[in-house]
């Protein structure tokens, strides 16, 4: 009996061994390597309107204040759930037919990105300041746009066992866009521009014509999967029951009243049903919870260029020490939400990105310094990695299947309006303030975010009991 022992052992090892390595074949299927390039799709234009752009334009030249006002560009994400509605349910002639609805306004909004980008790699900010503006504004529509096709897209298109894989694909497709539209942008345009003390902005224009032919693989990955194939039985059945409602009015009315009422109303009815007086908390949570880093965020580029970093030396640290603790942080968020639970890493998270915001206030008083800098990158692309992770598995809890593509869409627009209104403020901030001051007020203004948690935690999780959900999706 004790020589089978080790025997028995061993094959027990070789056993779970080979059920952990099969689990991860999920990574290798199609849908998961797709949401991979959709993720890389929907985060290369945000630094493109927001960090990127204000290095570009604070190097042409372009006030503090004025740079914080134009990132409110980035408010388009802000507002995504007002017409989530219409790409959820609205066809594009000449396309939703041939490919569906999810991949022709994927395609659609992909083909804009493309273009605003490839235009706005013609501009000068110094003699065309309104029109680059401007193009922002196209841009960051259309990559709120694709935001949400993308989310529609990555719910339906797997079933509930498969959606942690494709959310992981997502998300490390997503940050691996952001470091390459942030530390790639300025190496390429480091590279066009290789004296560090001259402004040329066709070094800028070099990079964002780079970025717009990156958004080839997105469109690549939506011409070459296919479209979910879901059951809408249950939507379809609300959907008549909303439409009895308005049997009183005409035809033509009562169907558009029950659309209405359907896409715009039911899912915020939904919410609060669901979550009763804890939705008030719950909201302000996700309102607050990102202020500290978005706030700081706007002025770290432009706060680079006043201390005398280079474009390549931003490029350098951000494209090594910031893909590697980005990546490591995403992987130890994860780890640790299914470890020690969504809430108390969302505490941590917070505590972590508003602790590194004193370090760039640090970073201020030394002046310049690249070894300091080097690890004030590191450290803050760590915690950002593992407070996103903790957040969007938070929002991604809250939401209910039968409306999670507009619910989605209303909590991640809500994490975003208040801090980049705030934020639009930050140039004039550091004028009043000076940067040391700057990067301490936006520290301290993580700290009520920490309060909500506790509110939350301390009401408790609801019961399955109380939480409607949707009949399961099938994948295709």
């Amino acid at each position: 009996m004790l020589a089978k022992d080790p025997l028995h052992k061993g094959r027990t090892v070789i056993q779970n061994l080979s059920q952990r390595l099969g689990a991860l074949k999920v990574y290798a299927q199609k849908r998961v390597l797709t949401l991979l390039a959709l993720g890389f799709s929907s985060g290369l234009p945000l630094a493109l309107v927001f960090g990127t752009l204000s290095f570009w334009l604070r190097e042409a030249g372009i006030e503090r204040a004025t740079i914080g006002f134009i990132s409110w560009v980035a408010l388009a994400y802000s507002f995504k759930f007002l017409w989530a509605p219409l790409v959820d349910r609205l066809p594009i002639p000449g396309l939703t037919a041939r490919m569906g609805r999810r991949r022709s306004w994927l395609l659609l909004s992909q083909l804009v990105l493309a273009a605003g980008l490839a235009t706005m790699a013609q501009m000068d900010p110094q003699l065309q300041l309104s029109t680059l503006v401007g193009l922002a504004l196209v841009v960051a529509f259309a990559s709120a746009t694709q935001d949400i096709a993308v989310d529609a897209f990555r719910i339906e298109a797997a079933p509930e066992k498969m959606q942690a894989a494709l959310a992981a694909a997502y998300q490390m497709g997503y940050r691996l866009a952001m470091i390459f539209s942030g530390a790639g942008a300025l190496a390429i345009a480091a590279w066009a521009d290789p004296d560090p003390n001259a402004y040329r902005v066709e070094a800028w224009q070099a990079a964002y014509w780079a970025m717009a032919a990156s958004m080839g693989v997105g469109i690549l990955a939506t011409l070459l999967t296919g479209e979910p194939q879901v059951d809408r039985s249950t939507a379809e059945q609300a959907q008549q029951q909303t439409l009895a409602r308005f049997a009183h009015w005409p035809g033509p009315i009562a169907r558009l009243l029950a659309w209405g009422y359907s896409a715009l109303i039911a899912p915020f009815v939904d919410f609060f049903q669901r979550y009763g007086k804890q939705a008030l908390v719950i909201l302000a949570l996700i309102a607050c919870y990102r202020i500290s880093d978005i706030v700081m965020g706007v002025m770290a580029n432009v706060f680079y260029v006043d201390m005398g970093f280079s474009k390549a030396e931003v490029a350098a640290i951000s494209k090594v020490y910031g893909v590697i603790m980005t990546l490591l942080g995403a992987a130890a968020g994860g780890a640790l939400v299914f470890r020690f639970g969504t809430l108390k890493i969302l505490f941590i998270g917070a505590i972590l990105v508003a602790g590194t915001n004193l370090l760039y206030a640090l970073q201020a008083q030394v002046g310049y310094h690249v070894g300091l800098l080097t690890l004030v990158i590191a450290a803050d692309n760590f915690a950002a990695g593992i407070a996103t992770s903790a957040f969007i598995a938070y929002l991604s809890s809250l939401t209910n299947l039968a409306y999670s593509a507009t619910q989605y869409a209303l909590l991640s627009s809500m994490m975003l309006l208040f801090p980049k209104y705030v934020a639009g403020f930050s140039g004039v901030m550091v004028d009043a303030w000076g940067y040391s001051t700057f990067f301490i007020a936006a520290s301290a203004m993580g700290l009520p975010v920490l309060l909500l948690i506790a509110l939350v935690a301390r009401q408790g999780p609801l019961q399955p009991s109380e939480i409607k959900t949707a009949e399961p999706r099938s994948a295709s």
